[in-house]
């Protein structure tokens, strides 16, 4: 009965997610780093939120990036003085890390192909980019609500999204790489196998 307890054992932590304590120690840290002075936009919680969805387990996945938001927003308000922690708009930027921990999650879980996180990263940016400049085109005064209010919107952001997806793509090369490399160091008897 032991030796089947075993075995079964065995088999369930083959199933799970090889490196977990350092995918979650990377996507914390990469969150973190938000606090680091940076251009607006050029920020690692994009990145974070799609590592996160393809080498975190379950909740974790969904959390980090979202305790993180919740944590730096606070401080990086007080840092900067400049906008307000918690806005409507704060929930339609958390919706769109969640898509990206979604998008890591559905497309890269069995995936380390450069070209295919390029897209996916690329993919989480646009979604970004769109989500947030429709809702601060219907939301704000800032612009008519008219196409042409919206156009405006959006081209108004576009110095933004280039360094959104500057951003995401870097920290993502970062996280892919330094897990990839971290795993290629641990020798395999001392990592549990990827499914």
């Amino acid at each position: 009965m032991n030796r089947i307890s075993g075995i079964l054992k065995l088999s369930m932590d083959q199933k799970k997610p090889a490196f977990q304590p350092v995918a979650f120690t990377l996507t914390v840290l990469a969150a973190l780093l938000r606090l680091a002075p940076h251009p607006p936009n050029f920020t690692p919680i994009g990145a974070a939120a799609l590592f996160g969805g393809a080498r975190l387990r379950g909740w974790q996945a969904y959390c980090v990036p979202l305790l993180a938001m919740l944590v730096t927003d606070p401080i990086r308000s007080r840092m900067e003085g400049s906008y307000a922690a918690y806005s409507w708009g704060t929930l339609v930027v958390y919706a769109c890390f969640l898509v990206n921990v979604l998008l890591g999650r559905i497309f890269l879980r069995h995936s380390s192909k450069v070209w295919r996180i390029g897209l996916v990263v690329l993919a989480g940016s646009v979604q970004f980019y769109l989500i947030t400049n429709l809702f601060t085109w219907w939301g704000a005064a800032l612009y008519p609500q008219t196409f042409s209010g919206l156009l405006e919107c959006y081209i108004a952001g576009l110095p933004f999204f280039s360094r959104t997806i500057l951003g995401d793509l870097f920290y993502s090369g970062v996280l892919f790489s330094a897990y990839a490399l971290l795993r290629r160091r641990v020798p395999a008897e001392n990592r549990v196998i990827a499914a």
